[in-house]
Order: C-alpha cells, then sequence, then structure tokens
C-alpha cells in the first residue's frame, strides 16, 4: 500500500507544483466569470424579469439577484470539473513521452495500482480545487445576501463535487490513454476548453439549444453534476421566490425558471431527477474506471 501511496503523492505534488497548470486548469471557470462580469448576468437577470412580469412589486429583488449568481457559480464548479481532472491527467502523457513509464513499469508496482494512482491523483486535485472554489463562492454569496441553504444543503454540495470529480477524471482517463504525445493532448485541451462552457450550459442554458443539442450534451456526466449544483445550491432561493408569490401563479415562475436553466437534464425524451442522475454518473464513473484499468494494460508493456 505504500507504493500506492508513494506514486499518488507524487502525481499529486507535480500538478501543484506546476502554476501555469493549475491556472490554465481553471481557465474555462476564468472565462466563465468574466463574462458574467461583461454581459452574462445582465441577459440572466433581464430574463428573469421578463419572466415575472406582473409580480415585480412580489418578488425579492435580492432573492433575483442570488439566484442569478448561484448559477454562475454552479458554472464555474461545472466547468472546473472538467479541466481540472484533464490537466492533472495530462502527466501520463508526459510520462510517456519521457520515457518515465518505463520506468513506473518495471518496479514491482502492480499495472492496478500504477493507473489507480493517476486516477487517484486527479480525483483528489479535481475535488480540492472545487472545494476551493465552492467555499470561497459561499462565503462571497454569503455576504451578498441570504442564499437559503441549511448546513445539509452545503455538504451535499460537496458530496456533488465528489462525485463529479471522481466521475470526470474516470472518462478523462479513458481519453487520455488514447495520446501518444503532449502535443495530441494539449490540442484536445484548447477544444475541450472552448467547448465545455456551451455543453454544461454556463455561457447559455441547454434550454436555449434544440432538442438533439440538449440530448447530447446531457450524455456528459458534468452536466448532470452542474444540474444537480444547481438543484442544492437555490433549492432554498427558489423556496422563497415561490413563498413571496404564494401561489398566485400555482408554481409556474419557479418550474419556468428550472426548465430555463435546466435543473434537470433530459436526454432523447427521458427526464432525470437528481437521485437518477446520481445513478446516471456513478455508472458512467464505474464503466470507465473498467476500461481504463483493461486500457493501460494493453497499451503499457512492460519493456
Amino acid at each position: 500500500m505504500k507504493d500506492f501511496i508513494g506514486f499518488t503523492k507524487r502525481n499529486l505534488l507535480i500538478y501543484f507544483k506546476d502554476v501555469l497548470a493549475i491556472f490554465f486548469s481553471l481557465l474555462t471557470s476564468i472565462i466563465v466569470f468574466v463574462l458574467y462580469l461583461l454581459f452574462l448576468k445582465g441577459t440572466f437577470v433581464n430574463a428573469l424579469n421578463d419572466t415575472m412580469r406582473g409580480l415585480e412589486n412580489i418578488v425579492n429583488s435580492a432573492d433575483i439577484e442570488m439566484f442569478v449568481n448561484g448559477i454562475l457559480l454552479a458554472g464555474i464548479l461545472g466547468s472546473a470539473m472538467i479541466t481540472v481532472p484533464y490537466t492533472c491527467l495530462q502527466m501520463i502523457v508526459k510520462d510517456k513521452e519521457a520515457g518515465v513509464d518505463c520506468d513506473i513499469c518495471s518496479t514491482p508496482l502492480k499495472r492496478w495500482k500504477i493507473i489507480l494512482s493517476y486516477f487517484t491523483a486527479s480525483s483528489i486535485c479535481a475535488f480540492i480545487m472545487n472545494s476551493i472554489i465552492l467555499t470561497v463562492g459561499l462565503i462571497v454569496l454569503n455576504c451578498m445576501g441570504d442564499t437559503h441553504m441549511t448546513a445539509a444543503s452545503v455538504a451535499s454540495c460537496y458530496g456533488i463535487i465528489l462525485l463529479g470529480s471522481v466521475s470526470s477524471t474516470a472518462l478523462f482517463m479513458v481519453v487520455m490513454l488514447l495520446f501518444k504525445n503532449s502535443s495530441t493532448s494539449t490540442a484536445f485541451f484548447g477544444i475541450l476548453t472552448a467547448a465545455s462552457g456551451f455543453v454544461i450550459g454556463a455561457y447559455i442554458p441547454l434550454s436555449q439549444f434544440s432538442g438533439s443539442v440538449q440530448s447530447f450534451c446531457n450524455l456528459f456526466p458534468a452536466s448532470h453534476v452542474t444540474s444537480m449544483i444547481k438543484n442544492v445550491l437555490l433549492s432554498g432561493v427558489a423556496d422563497s421566490i415561490n413563498s413571496d408569490i404564494n401561489g398566485l401563479d400555482n408554481g409556474a415562475f419557479i418550474s419556468g425558471i428550472k426548465d430555463t436553466f435546466s435543473f434537470n437534464a433530459s436526454t432523447f425524451g427521458f427526464n432525470f431527477q437528481t437521485s437518477t442522475s446520481v445513478l446516471y454518473v456513478a455508472a458512467i464513473a464505474l464503466i470507465c474506471i473498467a476500461l481504463m484499468t483493461f486500457a493501460y494494460n494493453k497499451t503499457y508493456r512492460r519493456k
């Protein structure tokens, strides 16, 4: 067990000692934040105001502001859950290019321990970075107003982040084993960075896309994780807004904004609830863990 822990620690140190790697792993999250300050916040607030015409004097404007800020935080977390594990996993390709993989495979360390060490280190990195983002985000939101979150809701957020970190790492581990050099993995990272914000609905709500595009985006675990984060982060605010309306619209406003901002994933006509999304994400993670273990045995041979 000491060899597994030692190799995992080595992978963790490689990531956290590289400041540029940390920066680029958070690049999409930074882009989401900047776009939010420049464009997205006004667009989201205006969309909500248009939806609640006739309810302006009833709904607390602070809750609307908090709702939009929560959407931003969910988008930042969702994008980081994609880019952080990918950046950490790039060390697999770098080890292969440098011939380190040959040295590793020649040690008594078993194959399944090697691949799980990479996987464990990347999952831990993703969980730590996203936990920091969530903690800072919640502190800022609480300074801005009432988030209407309970201790159980906060704990659930960290649990969702753990699930999302593990599932994203498992998925990208399978992808990373296909690359033979760093230039290819870096080029793919550029595409991933540009596309991830759209896939999880951080830039534009998925409801604005066609049904087929929504179904495709919701095949990815990160989209489900982002939806689950929205549900937990914003359920209290949504209940507060609904309480202000006091049944005048029979819940139509809250239902409408939840559909608009994709609080529940939908794929090819099947509507996921939080429980089914958890099962889906967990199943994808388990399948990918099995695939990466098999692929590593086939790809990395002792020399």
